[in-house]
């Protein structure tokens, strides 16, 4: 460890310019890791989020002012998502399949936007 400090520490003081283009590739590499930190987390919430609002459409609650805020937030952040795939899916009857369709693509957008990411660094 201390030999890839003196190293380093080496290689900036011989190449200033080149102490400051490893500086900012330490950089990039953690904005990405943030960032793709975010997507993974973004994706996992609102999936489970995604998996809520199906259980509470299935499930007749009893009234409750406090259910009732509860539901009313997952028709808002979960429907304008779900709706897109309502639009092209055909109904099947009783079935909805949009939630499933929705969640794929969900996960495969995630996947993609960090194996994009990982390009980066």
């Amino acid at each position: 460890m201390r030999q890839a400090a003196r190293r380093t520490s080496r290689i900036c003081n011989e190449f200033p310019a080149m102490g400051v283009t490893i500086a900012t590739f330490g950089l990039l590499a953690d904005t990405v890791e943030s960032v793709q930190s975010f997507v993974n987390v973004f994706v996992t919430v609102y999936a489970i989020l995604i998996f809520a609002y199906i259980l509470t459409s299935w499930i007749r609650l009893p009234y409750s002012p406090t259910l009732n805020r509860i539901q009313k937030f997952l028709v808002d952040v979960c429907e304008p998502y779900l709706r897109i795939f309502r639009r092209v899916l055909p109904p099947l009857g009783p079935l909805d399949l949009s939630p499933m369709v929705a969640l794929f693509v969900l996960v495969l957008a995630g996947k993609l936007i960090n194996t994009l990411l990982d390009q980066l660094r």
